[in-house]
């Protein structure tokens, strides 16, 4: 059985938790401390970053090429389209989420308020919660935006750039930091995503010292 090392709140580990479950592949997951650099997890990944995912007899790191991997590997069912400018498309919008939302906004607010925490690297700094609070509107107008042209974020099929999107704001969700209220064509979007069957196992997450919300794994929220 394919094994991943995993963090429950990091939206990178999500991303690959929902393409993995929605190809319905089975893996043992396996919560990594990856701060502590333990140095048998620095043979897995030198870099000491997680996820970190060991499959069909190979260690792979970095969730956007384990992603592309599995993607080629087990087609079906499909999560990028055929066209060459579809493609495009979902991987533009996988690095939005993953490097401008994730910058602008996980990192001020997930980061700060629960990984310092659970890091021991002391309290959280508001001017960047403050920042990223703010930011997130500019986000959720975006996704709005696109939504109101298309049935998914990247297109009329849902592909790689709606896990992306759903793993970060899932996250963030966890300690009540969407406002789901701003558009409602993006509640909409989150509710579709959400009660998929590879979002289960997400939902269950808990980490330790922080209860998620009540609405967190109401499908109907």
């Amino acid at each position: 059985m394919a094994k991943l090392y995993h963090f429950p709140l990091s939206p990178f580990c999500r991303k690959l938790r929902l393409v993995l479950a929605e190809k319905r592949i089975e893996v043992e997951l396996a919560e990594e401390r990856y701060w502590e650099q333990d140095p048998d997890f620095l043979r897995r990944n030198p870099a000491g970053k997680v996820p970190v995912l060991k499959l069909d007899g190979m260690t792979m790191s970095e969730s956007t090429a384990i992603c592309e991997y599995l993607e080629e590997a087990y087609p079906e069912p499909a999560l990028m389209p055929r066209n060459a400018a579809a493609r495009f498309e979902v991987r533009r919008i996988v690095s939005w989420f993953d490097d401008k939302f994730h910058q602008e906004v996980t990192s001020k607010l997930l980061y700060e308020r629960v990984h310092k925490k659970v890091m021991a690297q002391g309290y959280p700094d508001s001017k960047n919660v403050k920042a990223g609070a703010q930011r997130i509107k500019y986000h959720l107008d975006y996704m709005a935006w696109l939504l109101d042209q298309r049935r998914w974020l990247a297109g009329d099929q849902m592909t790689m750039a709606d896990f992306a999107a759903a793993a970060h704001l899932s996250a963030l969700d966890y300690i009540s930091d969407v406002d789901w209220n701003r558009h409602e064509v993006v509640k909409d979007w989150y509710a579709k995503i959400k009660s998929r069957p590879a979002f289960r196992s997400i939902l269950a997450d808990q980490v330790p010292g922080f209860p998620p919300p009540p609405h967190y794994a109401d499908l109907d929220f």
